[in-house]
């Protein structure tokens, strides 16, 4: 199983996940702050960025998406 990331916020000093998780009672889990000036982009890319991924999700959720491993296997089929 692939974990996926984590996303939380702090609330009155506490780490609390933004959405519930399958991870068993006790498990424990290293955080690490996300800092968003490594990616390298500028406020204007990162807005567009952002756009992008909120009309993807849009599309995906109004049933708009491809399967990707089926994606994938028409690329390698391209060269």
């Amino acid at each position: 199983m692939t974990m996926q990331p984590l996303r939380a916020h702090v609330r009155n000093g506490r780490l609390v996940l933004d959405e519930p998780t399958d991870l068993p009672e006790g498990e424990v889990v290293y955080l690490q702050p996300a800092d968003d000036a490594d990616d390298g982009l500028d406020v204007e890319e990162r807005r567009a960025l952002h756009h992008a991924l909120d009309e993807g999700i849009a599309a995906a959720r109004a049933g708009e998406h491809v399967d990707a491993e089926d994606f994938m296997r028409e690329l390698l089929a391209r060269e």
